[in-house]
């Protein structure tokens, strides 16, 4: 199994972040944390700060199993302005690899970059973007073949089994989620 980066910036979602990394690492996944800011440390939302496990490295992406972007304000948009994730990403779905984000990530970083044109897609209630091709569904977590998105803080433990279930099959994440006392669906 190969590496999943989940990618931090300032003001990132706490919740969603961290869940999500603590729900893949349950499983077994190799999961490593990377900041966009230069000194390896992102501040959430809520002033939590996170040092990343690796410095922002943009050609590492190429070869993950998982680009994963938590949502939370100005998180996402700090996403959405870092030229060299944002072209990676793009590279990454053109060659049909797995990308995720939650919350305002996928409206305002997948949206505006056309990974979610022709697609089934969920974010934070308000943050459609009207102007994209995505069909915006009213679900906690939607997976439509190499993206997966999730709505908002609620839906992180369910976003995050949703990725172990595609890497490590339904058997997995039904186990990491028993083992949380979390009924998966």
């Amino acid at each position: 199994m190969k590496t999943s980066y989940v990618m931090l910036a300032d003001g990132f979602e706490e919740i969603e972040a961290l869940a999500t990394i603590d729900v893949l690492r349950r499983a077994g996944m190799d999961v490593c944390v990377m900041s966009i800011n230069d000194e390896g440390i992102a501040c959430g939302a809520h002033n939590v700060v996170v040092v990343a496990d690796v410095a922002f490295e943009p050609e590492a992406l190429a070869d993950a199993e998982w680009v994963i972007l938590p949502g939370g304000m100005p998180g996402a948009s700090n996403l959405a302005a870092c030229e060299p994730l944002t072209e990676a990403l793009k590279a990454r779905h053109a060659e049909g690899k797995k990308n995720a984000a939650i919350c305002a990530s996928p409206a305002l970083v997948f949206a505006p970059l056309g990974l979610l044109d022709g697609k089934n897609a969920t974010c934070y209630p308000s943050m459609e973007n009207l102007d994209c091709e995505a069909k915006w569904c009213d679900q906690m977590v939607v997976v439509d073949a190499n993206v997966t998105t999730g709505r908002g803080p609620a839906a992180a433990v369910d976003f995050g089994l949703a990725i172990v279930a595609q890497t490590c099959g339904e058997a997995a994440a039904r186990e990491v989620a028993a083992g949380m006392l979390h009924c998966r669906k």
